[in-house]
């Protein structure tokens, strides 16, 4: 008896070809997705991606000329000239980790032996790139200006206290405090320094410190999980199918389209419901600072919304089953999330992986509510993100209504 029961749902399960598909094509993805996000696909052999300076050189002299021709032979970083104006307002947007300024009088400090007027405006929303950028920027600029910045330093301290000292002499001293670790090596570390600003909290206006950590927990969980929630709101209409409740619509006046867009009404009310409650309590219990740009907020919200109830339509329309929407709803949003950032910060994957995230729901809404809670952008900077969203929900919406009469209705 128990082999027949055996038999029996086993031989149901493999007769739905897409729940079969579903149950072992998932893990294999998710495994593919993981091992590229994580750099595992080709081993110790592949390379990583290089982080993307920009470069504004406003001394524009022979050895600043000089620095960046040194820095542009990095395997590990990419230099962009820009204007210092548009440079600054680029990597206040996000498009770039930072901006190298080589400052005016830069060529004339070498020649003095004074510290470099160099500075470093950055994301700090990319903490781990700048970590990484900064450590290779200190040790080329180290062995491409430090020891003529040091030594030149030096000369200068020999001519004014000892004018008298033979040339011989003093060549001596200077090779031989070069040579030692407490000389013109140890000497380096000190003069070298690069001033680092973050150009977030240059723009700051409170004393209220922005964690954008924070953001990155609120932004990403929210869109994951509302994706989940709206998921199984569509299902909804599958379990109406079974309880003949579907059927007794159909004999109503009511168009099918009208039947879809009542449910895509109530998808997007909760999902507004939803989002402005994980905001709000954000703000009360981790001090968000979600009353920076309140109506950037609501459209942004409003957009996510649309765009995450259209797709809970879309995966309706797809099913045929509430296995099916199961599998379905659970493989694209894990997928989504992954990508997209709502698992794995953007600016750590490969370049590949980045370029893939823009498919997803999460990746512009993530976005979106960075540039509004972290970078402060006006609206006019927002509504290209919002539009995309926007977008994608219409695309969904307009590809759910004959997917809906050809999948649900047919078989009614």
């Amino acid at each position: 008896m128990i082999l027949t029961i055996l038999k029996k749902d086993l031989k149901l399960f493999f007769a739905d070809k897409k729940a079969v598909l579903i149950t072992f094509l998932m893990p294999i993805l998710l495994i593919s997705l993981f091992a590229f996000a994580f750099g595992g696909i080709g081993g110790n052999n592949s390379e990583a991606k290089p982080i993307e300076l920009l470069v504004s050189d406003i001394d524009n002299s022979i050895n600043s000329k000089s620095v960046i021709a040194s820095l542009d032979t990095l395997n590990t970083v990419k230099l962009i000239h820009k204007e210092i104006n548009e440079a600054t307002d680029l990597v206040r947007k996000g498009n770039y980790v930072g901006v190298l300024i080589f400052e005016k009088g830069f060529q004339d400090s070498i020649a003095a032996g004074g510290k470099l007027p160099m500075e470093l405006k950055y994301d700090s929303a990319r903490e781990i790139e700048m970590g990484m950028l900064q450590s290779v920027l200190m040790q080329n600029l180290m062995s491409s200006v430090g020891e003529k910045t040091v030594k030149a330093k030096m000369e200068t301290y020999f001519d004014t206290n000892f004018s008298g000292i033979p040339s011989g002499i003093k060549e001596k001293l200077l090779h031989d405090m070069d040579s030692g670790e407490t000389g013109m090596n140890a000497m380096m570390n000190n003069d070298m320094g690069l001033k680092m600003t973050s150009i977030i909290k240059e723009d700051k206006e409170d004393d209220v410190e922005r964690n954008v950590g924070l953001i990155q927990a609120v932004a990403g969980t929210a869109i994951m999980m509302l994706l989940f929630s709206i998921a199984g709101i569509g299902g909804g209409l599958l379990d109406e199918k079974d309880a003949g409740t579907l059927k007794r619509l159909l004999y109503s006046p009511l168009k099918p389209t009208d039947i879809l867009f009542g449910k895509m009404g109530a998808s997007l009310a909760l999902s507004i419901l939803q989002l402005v409650m994980m905001f709000v309590f954000a703000w009360l219990a981790f001090g968000l600072p979600i009353l920076k740009d309140i109506p950037s907020l609501i459209l942004m919200i409003l957009a996510t919304a649309f765009a995450v109830s259209s797709f809970g339509i879309f995966l309706v329309s797809i099913a045929k089953s509430r296995q099916q929407l199961n599998g379905f709803s659970t493989i694209i949003i894990m997928l989504m999330s992954a990508i997209g950032g709502s698992m794995v910060p953007i600016f750590i994957m490969p370049a590949i992986m980045q370029k893939i995230a823009v498919v997803s729901i999460n990746y512009w809404g993530i976005q979106g509510f960075y540039d509004i809670l972290w970078r402060n952008l006006p609206l006019t900077d927002i509504l290209p993100r919002m539009a995309v969203l926007v977008g994608m929900g219409l695309v969904m919406t307009f590809i759910s209504v004959p997917l809906f009469k050809k999948n649900i209705l047919k078989i009614v």
